[in-house]
């Protein structure tokens, strides 16, 4: 039996709320983790941001856990 390829524009993956895998919405933003103003330029982190197209719940990965 064939498989047919995967979507490239479609990221499948289990949500936690929904308890099953669905489609996701995924991007990468750069968050600033200081509240402080004269250290905001120091710490922005790039997040994996992940959003459930069934339920909306999102979830984000600090990408650099270094």
């Amino acid at each position: 039996m064939a498989t047919q390829p995967s979507d490239p524009d479609v990221v499948r993956e289990v949500c936690p709320e929904c308890d099953r895998e669905t489609v996701h919405d995924v991007s990468v933003e750069i968050r600033t983790e200081s509240e402080k103003d004269e250290n905001a330029q120091f710490s922005r982190e790039p997040y994996r941001i992940v959003t459930c197209t069934e339920c909306d719940t999102e979830t984000a990965t600090r990408m650099n856990n270094a």
